[in-house]
């Protein structure tokens, strides 16, 4: 599926739409799909037998029938077994990275390491969200049932999202919308009893919190692992789809990232702050990783020595983001919970950078004599090449030409070795074993350097069975992760009509509505209150033995319908104007704020009289409104 792509980012298809964008259902017609669906059937075996083992174990804790624990001791061991061969299987599934990878190129390239999705069960929130908006809101639950059904065909939808940006586009929307949910339906002192239940995306292992940010952070978690998806499948042959996989790398590592910051106490291993930081440093790796390939395929046909000693060092940074990613993925608890798969592609990735970095010096050295040689190279070999003084070759900067091919060649060897050990650790990992792709990618780099090994000619010199120097691990380029743009995928809140979420949230309580019918007498006697604010509008004023007071109108009230019309959004100006239209006779519906913060009086003057100016300024500090408002915009008490 080709997507849009405009310098290099990924972008929306149509960021104007106002719905969310459906998801497909790619597990009936790709690999990916396919590999999917079975993560997903296993998740569900295993949930089945964690329920066996658990109400196994407490039978037999409870039961003191000798012949009764015998049985269970027995059938435990099997469900045991049963959970063992089905993580086995998972983990199978999860060392399957080939899938995920680019197989239209003509030629194979080194796979990435790409994440599979959480998968997560259905939640009904009709029947709740019904229930607390008529308790809550003293509203009609039925009249909001579209809104209910689209949050949960939204959600649905996010269950299976098209590897591209109109899926990750999908996940963030949704993200977006679930900071209205939580606002509207989730208050701080108890629950709806709405569990979100998610599957652990390495073990399967399910885990279930009431907490909207726990399925916020699997949302963003199934977002980061849609970026590598991506990334993964791109033409690494083209610089086109190396800007695309570095891009989405940096995506990735970003979400993570912002994963990590921002929810803690995660129940699930691969939301835990140790599991998501190597992730960040393995997408960071890769993303370093196809920036070495897209200066290799720019550098192709024009390379010299000082191109090759930047090439050389860019290899070696590679291999050296490679080893530090594998000394967090060896620690505790991050070593025993990821596949075996990764740690070794990990190690066979730096042996491998390390081999071309040693390659690339030799191709510098030998691109021409040294009486060709300017002083800035010379320079840039000190600082490319180290000598720690051991058993290798004293030379870093060859005098004549017998050196500058004893060294040329000392480097050659040495990426021999490295080639050699990238391909025994390949072979060491049974499932890599089996990857023709990386096979022949490791095959092939060798043969080209057995190939410029044995152009050199066959001098024998006892110095040529030393080590060369190492490479210094150095690079040019920065790279930074790119944080989630939740900006970029605005919605609008479906619950909108319960009306401004600073206020009519779950977490603060009014009375329900109440009908206040004020009607002028002949002498044209005013009502006798004032309005201020915006969405909604707040009674400021209330004249004492006035209209407005006898009908029992107070100072604080929202003002949430006039007549037959819901003014919960309404501006200042709006409802001043209807006011007005009304007449003598006005109809309004009124709320009390049971937070009496909104009702607490500013301090007054010496002559124990509010000042305007003032009770404006208070009265919209205590309501934390945004913006403060003139004089003006206070109603004359009427």
């Amino acid at each position: 599926m080709n997507v849009p792509i405009v310098s290099g980012d990924i972008v929306e298809d149509d960021v104007s739409k106002p719905r969310f964008v459906r998801g497909s259902d790619p597990r009936v017609a790709t690999c990916r799909g396919k590999l999917q669906n079975k993560r997903s059937k296993l998740n569900q075996e295993i949930n089945k037998e964690l329920r066996l083992r658990a109400g196994a174990e407490n039978l037999f804790k409870a039961t003191t029938n000798r012949k009764l624990r015998e049985t269970v001791a027995l059938e435990l061991s099997f469900v045991n077994s049963n959970l063992q061969l089905l993580k086995e299987q998972l983990a199978e599934l999860n060392s399957s990275v080939e899938l995920y990878q680019n197989v239209d190129s003509e030629e194979p390239a080194m796979p990435m390491i790409p994440l599979g999705l959480k998968e997560t069960k259905d939640i009904d929130f009709r029947d709740p969200f019904k229930d607390f908006i008529l308790e809550h809101y003293s509203e009609d639950g039925n009249n909001y049932e579209e809104a209910i059904a689209e949050l949960m065909e939204t959600r649905q939808a996010t269950r299976t999202p098209t590897r591209d940006s109109a899926g990750i586009a999908l996940l963030l929307r949704y993200y977006n919308q679930l900071y209205f949910v939580e606002r509207r339906f989730f208050p701080p002192d108890r629950s709806l009893g709405i569990y979100f239940e998610w599957f652990d995306s390495l073990t399967g292992v399910p885990s279930c919190q009431r907490t909207v940010a726990f399925e916020k952070a699997s949302i963003l978690f199934n977002a980061a692992a849609l970026y590598t998806q991506y990334a993964a499948k791109q033409d690494r042959l083209s610089a086109r789809g190396l800007d695309q996989a570095i891009d989405a790398f940096l995506r990735a590592a970003g979400t993570f990232r912002y994963i990590h910051e921002n929810f803690t106490n995660a129940p699930s291993m691969d939301l835990g702050p140790d599991m998501l930081e190597m992730l960040v440093q393995l997408m960071l790796a890769q993303a370093r990783e196809c920036l070495f390939e897209k200066l290799e395929l720019q550098s192709k046909n024009g390379r010299n020595i000082d191109v090759s000693l930047d090439l050389a060092q860019e290899a070696s940074q590679v291999a050296a983001v490679y080893n530090d990613v594998h000394g967090l993925i060896s620690r505790e608890p991050v070593r025993d919970y990821v596949p075996e798969t990764w740690v070794s592609l990990i190690l066979v990735k730096r042996e491998h950078h390390l081999a071309l970095a040693h390659k690339h010096v030799a191709l510098g050295l030998f691109d021409r004599p040294v009486s060709e040689w300017r002083s800035e190279t010379k320079l840039a070999l000190e600082h490319v090449q180290k000598s720690d003084g051991k058993t290798q070759l004293d030379i870093v900067v060859p005098r004549d030409e017998n050196e500058r091919k004893l060294l040329g060649k000392a480097h050659l060897r040495e990426a021999l070795v490295l080639h050699e050990e990238s391909q025994r650790l390949q072979r060491m990992c049974r499932d890599l074993k089996a990857k023709q792709a990386l096979a022949k990618v490791l095959r092939r780099v060798q043969e080209s350097t057995v190939e410029s090994y044995n152009g050199i000619g066959d001098e024998d010199d006892f110095r040529g069975l030393l080590d060369p120097p190492d490479i210094i691990a150095s690079t040019k380029f920065q790279l930074s992760i790119t944080h989630p743009d939740f900006g970029q995928h605005g919605v609008e809140d479906l619950f909108r009509s319960l009306g401004p979420v600073a206020i009519f949230s779950a977490k603060r309580h009014w009375t329900a509505p109440r009908l206040i019918q004020l009607q002028r007498g002949p002498d044209g006697e005013g009502f006798g209150f004032s309005v201020r604010g915006d969405a909604p509008v707040i009674i400021a004023a209330v004249d004492h033995n006035s209209l407005a007071d006898l009908g029992g109108m107070k100072e604080g009230d929202f003002i949430v319908g006039i007549g037959d019309k819901d003014v919960k959004w309404a501006s200042h100006e709006q409802v001043v104007r209807l006011i007005k239209q009304s007449g003598d006779f006005i109809n309004l519906k009124l709320v009390t704020p049971m937070d009496r913060n909104y009702l607490k009086r500013p301090v007054t003057d010496s002559r124990n009289r509010i000042r305007p100016i003032n009770r404006i300024k208070e009265a919209f500090r205590l309501a934390a409104l945004p913006v403060s408002l003139p004089v003006s915009r206070v109603l004359p008490v009427l």
